[in-house]
């Protein structure tokens, strides 16, 4: 696995530029993940730009769904796939999930709102690691990702 990565300095508002010049050094023989912030600002689209796939991470609650039909409006207008893991599950209602359902934008996975994932997090242990039975279902959302992408 390779990390590349780049820097921007406080104040700096060109986050694109380096975006693209980071993206020239990806290899695109092999799978290339790129982690972005919430909302679909120009680093964003610039980020996903040309992707494969882009998995949209959202909550239930009303800010949640609001960022995620941006993103979902971003996405289809540069023409990805996507699909949708809900964090925090069980926090709010169901609206993300209805949205989903009249988008037709698959929900991949749900990490309900669990004390002890919080906990893990806090203390910088992943998932994966401290929880070992979602090792399953993070290598089942990667092959899901692969069968929307096969199916492109």
């Amino acid at each position: 696995m390779e990390l590349i990565q780049g820097k921007l300095n406080v104040g700096e508002a060109m986050a694109p530029l380096v975006i693209r010049e980071v993206k020239k050094y990806a290899d695109s023989a092999n799978m290339i993940i790129i982690d972005v912030p919430p909302g679909t600002s120009c680093p964003v689209v610039e980020a996903i730009k040309e992707s494969d796939f882009c998995l949209l991470v959202t909550e239930p609650t009303p800010f949640g769904l609001n960022d995620l039909a941006l993103a979902v409006e971003v996405a289809r207008e540069l023409d990805i796939p996507c699909g949708v893991l809900i964090n925090r599950d069980g926090v709010g209602g169901d609206k993300v999930d209805r949205y989903c359902r009249e988008q037709g934008v698959p929900v991949l996975l749900k990490i309900p709102l669990d004390r002890r994932i919080a906990s893990l997090y806090s203390k910088g242990i992943p998932l994966v690691e401290g929880m070992p039975r979602w090792r399953e279902e993070f290598l089942r959302l990667f092959q899901d990702i692969k069968d929307i992408i096969a199916a492109s």
